[in-house]
């Protein structure tokens, strides 16, 4: 998964860069155990695991702290939205990572930040500058670039992530519309319960007992996602967005040295020079944003 919408902030900008690489990092190694155990595993039990490890872990920092408040919110209707938009891009990428490889499916979901910018224009009532659109443009053809027509990718499995950067699309258009009600905090606990009643409710017709070993793989699986979001959290709490979005873009290296370490993938020439273009689309995207 990436990054989510930051919060404000620009005091301590060295410790901000260090968390949010850490963070892709860890993001980076959450992407590559869904893929190791959605090869084993039916995707929806691998998804039920992440989210439940999330909200115990969630409830065992936060409610001893603020109670059950933490829950309390004032558009709980947008707060359903914004936890099944998660829960959609959680599914499609995990289930696009059986067919993709890690850092081609990492680069694609990259192109969430570039259809906020287009979408928050009729969704939002955001004036987007002919620049921005430009940059929605570019990272269509990034996009294409790394599908190419005869290549490996040119299947039909590379729509799965491409709906997961839609779906985290609106999740950030929705986070965007929630920073003015309800804190961070509640926003990810009412995302990780959520999700985890959703998938509760599914998992049994998909049961496979795991392993002790791939066990211990699915707690690390929800350990790393919970601490990447609060590492990201803390990031942007010290050091401005603008400053850290251009590192956000580790993840997709991150993902190429896991992929080719962990599964013997090396993208080609062509699709490198893809995911560049996207990676460029993203930040001319954010520069834009800055500047309006």
């Amino acid at each position: 998964m990436s990054l989510s919408t930051p919060l404000s902030g620009a005091n301590q900008p060295l410790r901000g860069i260090l968390l949010v690489v850490l963070a892709t990092f860890l993001f980076a190694g959450h992407d590559a155990l869904s893929k190791y155990l959605g090869g084993l595993y039916p995707v929806i039990m691998v998804i039920w695991a992440r989210y439940l490890v999330h909200t115990l872990l969630m409830t065992a920092i936060f409610v001893p702290q603020a109670g059950f408040r933490v829950l309390r919110t004032r558009r709980p209707l947008l707060q359903v939205l914004r936890a099944l938009s998660l829960l959609s891009t959680s599914l499609l990428f995990t289930a696009g990572l059986q067919h993709i490889p890690l850092a081609e499916a990492t680069a694609v979901n990259f192109l969430a930040p570039v259809l906020v910018t287009a979408l928050s224009a009729p969704l939002l009532k955001e004036q987007v500058s002919l620049g921005q659109w430009a940059a929605v443009v570019l990272g269509f053809v990034g996009v294409l670039v790394v599908v190419h027509p005869g290549g490996a990718l040119f299947t039909p499995a590379i729509l799965l992530p491409f709906g997961s950067a839609l779906g985290f699309c609106f999740y950030q258009l929705l986070t965007r519309k929630l920073a003015a009600y309800d804190s961070p905090t509640t926003s990810n606990f009412f995302a990780g319960l959520c999700n985890t009643l959703v998938m509760s409710a599914l998992v049994p017709f998909f049961w496979k007992l795991p392993s002790l070993g791939h066990g211990l793989l699915m707690l690390a699986l929800g350990g790393a996602g919970m601490a990447a979001h609060l590492f990201l959290t803390q990031a942007f709490r010290l050091a401005a967005p603008a400053l850290l979005a251009p590192f956000g873009y580790c993840q997709i290296v991150f993902a190429g040295l896991l992929g080719f370490l962990l599964f013997s993938h090396t993208p080609d020439a062509t699709t490198l020079v893809g995911i560049a273009i996207i990676c460029l689309s993203g930040l001319a995207a954010a520069w834009m944003q800055k500047r309006a």
